[in-house]
């Protein structure tokens, strides 16, 4: 493993402090510091709005006093793996943690993160939006966090009002209510989160439509095979199945009773997969897994029905008139879409493998990869193992630099057992 976990390097790590700037990498002799970066972890996950990177800092050029460092400093990173590639995020200091100091040296850990973390603490989203989710959400980004995001096109018109309310929570909050504007009929459910190219705002279908980035495979031999693209040096495939829990939180059927505040009515809404066409990133159907627990629904939701605010209109008597004629609008199925969304997030994670490659900076939070792993037998030439090999989602990963080797750890997933032809 030490062959292939060889060290990457870090040839920028500059912080701008109210005193001037230090790079603590020490590849400016201008700027050196005498300074010992240590276990430098950058994380991004599908869950996350934000991307991450924590460090241990050993120096004794006391930064910590002299710039000083407090919280709130920009940090201008480069890191490259083994490979030449590099990461390079501006982030900002979050947290100055395990301080220990002494007469020779300061011992210490930065937590950094986005700028956009602390600007979201600093602004509401106040006025009223119309149209499609996808537009807003560039607009929510762009006027209160200075910002772009890459965002799938949705289906739905949804006015809504921003209520006093921070913009990250605002954008996942329409995460779950978006439906992609695709070719035929789409599944409810987005993500919404950072990468290293910017934020996304993605739809669960869109990212299992996506071409596979690399192909690994777990092998015991210490070079890889041809056809990959590298090896998985280190994994574990949580295998637990628990169908009691699936059926309490409704992940194969699910029943939602809302009460409509416009109408004074209740509207009654049922969803099982057995009666959907869903994108899987495995090749089981959803449905063959659960065709005998989702004739009746396991979890029934009393909910208040979210259609959004009144139409657009020029006084309050014509929003009523407008809503009266079409009062869910026809191309958003606010009950349906609910109820679906529920399944789908929970049907995402059915799946969880954690992989340890050598590092690769282009891997990104979204990302599809292609995983082999040899199936368990005592045979020495066992084939590969059809049901927990093929596609996966990155979930989440963590790009690794120690003072010896580099590493990718990620946690990938997916919502249904097969290798998928591709």
């Amino acid at each position: 493993m030490a062959s292939i976990l060889r060290p990457g390097n870090i040839r920028d790590f500059t912080i701008h402090g109210k005193n001037g700037s230090r790079d603590l990498s020490g590849n400016k002799s201008e700027h050196d510091s005498k300074a010992t970066l240590a276990d430098i972890r950058y994380y991004e996950n599908v869950l996350s709005n934000i991307i991450t990177l924590s460090v241990g800092v050993k120096e004794t050029d006391d930064v910590l006093d002299k710039l000083p460092i407090r919280g709130g400093e920009k940090v201008d990173i480069v890191l490259e793996d083994y490979n030449g590639k590099k990461l390079k995020p501006t982030l900002y200091v979050n947290k100055v943690r395990n301080v220990v100091s002494d007469s020779i040296e300061n011992n210490y850990s930065l937590d950094l993160a986005s700028e956009q973390l602390f600007k979201n603490d600093l602004s509401r989203v106040v006025k009223r939006y119309d149209g499609k989710i996808s537009d807003n959400i560039t607009k929510i980004m762009k006027e209160h966090l200075d910002t772009d995001v890459d965002v799938d096109e949705t289906l739905i018109n949804y006015n809504f009002i921003g209520n006093n309310r921070k913009p990250l929570y605002v954008c996942t909050w329409l995460a779950a209510k978006s439906i992609p504007a695709q070719p035929g009929e789409g599944t409810a459910g987005y993500l919404f989160f950072e990468t290293q190219d910017g934020f996304q705002f993605k739809s669960i279908d869109g990212l299992f439509s996506q071409s596979y980035k690399r192909k690994y495979v777990l092998t015991n031999t210490p070079f890889k095979p041809g056809e990959y693209d590298g090896q998985v040096l280190k994994y574990s495939i949580d295998r637990d199945i628990n169908l009691q829990n699936n059926l309490a939180v409704g992940a194969y059927s699910n029943r939602s009773i809302y009460f409509n505040f416009y109408d004074f009515k209740y509207v009654d809404q049922e969803f099982s997969v057995k009666d959907e066409t869903i994108k899987t990133g495995g090749k089981d159907n959803i449905q063959e897994s659960i065709k005998n627990f989702g004739d009746e629904p396991s979890r029934i939701m009393t909910r208040i029905l979210d259609i959004g605010t009144l139409p657009a209109g020029k006084s309050t008597e014509d929003e009523l008139e407008t809503w009266k004629s079409d009062p869910t609008n026809p191309t958003y199925n606010a009950p349906k879409t609910m109820v679906q969304s529920v399944m789908r997030y929970n049907q995402l994670f059915s799946i969880k493998i954690n992989i340890t490659i050598a590092a690769d900076f282009t891997l990104k939070a979204g990302d599809l990869i292609y995983c082999d792993f040899p199936e368990v037998s005592t045979s020495k030439s066992s084939g590969a193992n059809k049901q927990s090999g093929g596609i996966y989602m990155i979930s989440s990963l963590c790009h690794r630099l120690t003072s010896d080797q580099s590493s990718t750890n990620l946690t990938l997933v997916r919502d249904s057992f097969g290798r998928k032809p591709f």
